[in-house]
């Protein structure tokens, strides 16, 4: 590259790690995703900070640990990211899509944003309407959502798997995709550009256009068992968790404690028909770079915000610390910066992403940053090595009720997830059990497994205290 880099960062809302082929998951429909795995460099266990939506994201683009930002759930106030640092160095930066920054509105760095947001919102922001809602309205349209949804007799018994029955342009993902296409055709400026594609999907509700659906109509969709030992064996606040989610619907899904594997399997092929139709935008989004001829010069990222159970462990959506939602797919595709066709198997935090971002721009640090930079293991440098433990934290909300702070801890070969003020908690051998089925918190063949994850836990928390003392200074 003969100057610096545009990026762009294709960012899906809660997409599970197993969900694109070139991954090693052949019954995904995901050619173009595929493409930036083969040519590109994957990472395969990345995994986020947090497990819902905007604390993971207000992470990625701090480079902090949620407590540190103490944006611990939906709606909690967050204005400021790294994108600052990318526009004071020179770098026009967009938003088209969702960011779920709080207020939905705010700059948070970007010069110019088109906001997109949750799909169905009825708690935080429901009288809200972003531009994806006024471009349906002004169609002529009633957007699908829970209220209509709920008028069918088959609701309860969905699991939030619906198809887009509107014109396909007029659904969330095709209309972040297209205005994205627009604004690459549109820009004209010789600056570099950070454009940021937040693609609603494939978040519930679970509703793809027809066509993509038919493509999973005879396709072979694994599901894993739900033990009842699993179930036996979680603590309290997911088991609260589990009838609540039964009994209250969030995001257009009543969850079902026992649904039957057909349910289960119509589910999944909504969602990976949703991942299906992302991946074809993908594609169409690089074509406009092909042919606006930014190809040679631009760096793709891709990569989600957490991932989502689907009925596995028993769950539904996320706040939950297993691999399913906190692992997720992280490409990034620039064949001529670097050697493609690789797969980093070393453990990353989803945050890391933002150092290299910018790095790569010769954009300022923040100096209390706490993510590591990936731009190493992207340069192929055989120094590098990645983190040796994993966190991830989740606070109370109106979905995960039962206890107040949930923090995750993870290593190559255990997991341990700590529930604040609570005997109990959750202990995993993820060589022996990478299903992470069964709960050895209470075996006494592995209380020094599990002190010293607690240990470790806790000299984490006191050391990022200290090393971001000064961080309120930098960002509020």
């Amino acid at each position: 590259m003969s100057q610096r880099p545009n990026i762009v960062f294709l960012f899906t809302d809660q997409q599970r790690h197993d969900t694109i082929a070139a991954l090693g998951h052949p019954h995904v429909i995901s050619p173009n995703l595929d493409r930036l795995v083969n040519e590109g460099v994957a990472f395969t266990q990345c995994h986020v900070t947090a497990a819902s939506c905007a604390p993971s994201r207000a992470s990625l683009f701090t480079g902090q640990y949620p407590h540190v930002t103490g944006i611990l759930k939906n709606a909690d106030n967050w204005t400021r990211s790294w994108v600052e640092n990318l526009a004071n160095a020179g770098y026009h930066c967009t938003n088209v899509g969702k960011m779920h920054t709080w207020p939905f509105t705010t700059p948070c760095g970007f010069h110019e944003r088109i906001v997109v947001e949750n799909k169905d919102r009825f708690l935080e922001g429901a009288e809200f309407k972003d531009d994806w809602e006024k471009y349906v309205e002004e169609r002529g349209f009633e957007k699908q959502k829970r209220i209509t949804y709920r008028k069918r007799e088959d609701y309860r018994e969905s699991l939030g798997a619906f198809l887009w029955e509107l014109p396909e342009e007029t659904h969330s993902d095709f209309f972040v995709a297209n205005r994205a296409m627009q604004w690459l055709d549109e820009y004209k400026s010789k600056k570099p550009f950070f454009l940021e594609v937040g693609f609603p999907g494939p978040h519930p509700p679970y509703d793809p256009v027809p066509r993509f659906l038919d493509l999973y109509e005879e396709a072979e969709i694994p599901l894993d068992p739900v033990t009842q030992e699993d179930l036996d064996g979680q603590p309290p606040p997911l088991k609260a968790m589990r009838v609540h989610n039964a009994e209250i619907d969030h995001d257009s899904v009543v969850h079902m404690l026992n649904p039957t594997e057909e349910q289960r399997r119509r589910q999944r092929a909504h969602y990976l028909a949703n991942v299906t139709m992302i991946d074809e935008k993908v594609g169409a989004i690089i074509k406009a770079l092909e042919e606006k001829g930014e190809m040679e010069n631009t760096v793709i990222v891709f990569a989600s915000d957490h991932g989502d159970n689907l009925t596995d462990h028993g769950h539904s959506q996320k706040w939950t610390m297993y691999e399913q939602i906190t692992r997720v797919p992280l490409i990034v595709y620039a064949p001529s910066l670097f050697k493609g066709g690789r797969k980093v198997e070393d453990l990353v935090q989803l945050m890391d992403l933002g150092p290299a971002i910018l790095e790569l721009a010769g954009a300022k640090l923040p100096e209390t940053i706490e993510a590591r930079s990936i731009l190493p293991a992207l340069e192929g440098n055989p120094t590098w090595k990645g983190r040796d433990y994993l966190y991830a934290e989740q606070a109370k909300d109106l979905i995960f009720t039962d206890s107040e702070f949930m923090t995750m801890i993870r290593s190559k070969d255990w997991k341990l997830v700590h529930f604040m003020d609570e005997p109990f908690g959750q202990l995993f051998d993820l060589v022996n059990d990478p299903e992470e089925y069964l709960n050895l918190w209470d075996d006494p063949n592995h209380s020094d497994t599990k002190e010293s994850l607690l240990n470790n836990l806790r000299e984490w928390r006191i050391r990022s205290h200290y090393k971001t003392s000064k961080w309120a200074d930098e960002w509020r």
